[in-house]
């Protein structure tokens, strides 16, 4: 974005705060819900961040895509599955504790010394050049034009396994070993009946 370096400077500032403690959030909050909410907040953050770089379709792909897809899936997973219920504790959670702490400090160890030996200089001067969205257009159509076009294939093949697995209103106990490869269903007349009888 084509703005000051101060202002930069303040909503780089800003969005890092954002991002380290929407993070610490996630990884820190009892409630698993309220994690997936903090998760939300990440993704913003680092939208926002793209934003600053000049990377507009990345940005508005990041919030499209994981603020309003992957974050709602997550979402309806954990109030469709969520259970209440007491989890007994693993024995050895503690020594989990302990590894996961080392781990953590491992990397943001790396993390620091990759930050501190990488020349963060940069020009003030905004470069003149083709958008990005017309850059992406182009790869896209181009050199991943069967990488799109697989992938388009693939969420298709997705979608349609869920509706045909949403359509599922009875499956019986026992399967006989005719139908294993069928998907049966409630005959209409019946599901027509239980619902008048409800009413």
């Amino acid at each position: 974005m084509n703005l000051a370096e101060g202002v930069q400077i303040i909503s780089f500032g800003v969005l890092a705060v954002m991002l380290i403690g929407a993070a610490l959030g996630v990884v820190l909050s009892s409630s698993i819900v309220y994690s997936a909410f903090l998760l939300g907040g990440v993704f913003i953050s680092i939208a926002g961040m793209y934003l600053l770089l000049n990377a507009d379709f990345v940005a508005a792909a990041q919030v499209l895509i994981y603020v309003g897809a992957v974050n709602v899936l997550i979402l309806f997973a954990i109030m469709l599955v969520n259970k209440r219920q007491d989890f007994a504790p693993f024995p050895s959670a503690g020594v989990r504790k302990v590894l996961t702490g080392v781990v953590s400090i491992g990397l943001f160890g790396l993390l620091s010394a990759m930050v501190l030996a990488t020349p963060w200089a940069y020009s003030t001067t905004p470069v003149a050049g083709e958008s990005s969205i017309v850059l992406i257009g182009e790869h896209f159509f181009s050199d991943f034009l069967l990488p799109f076009e697989l992938a388009s294939i693939l969420l298709l093949m997705a979608m349609v396994g869920a509706i045909i697995l949403a359509r599922r209103e009875y499956l019986p106990d026992q399967v006989s070993p005719s139908t294993v490869l069928t998907l049966p269903e409630r005959p209409r007349e019946l599901v027509s009946a239980g619902r008048d009888s409800q009413d």
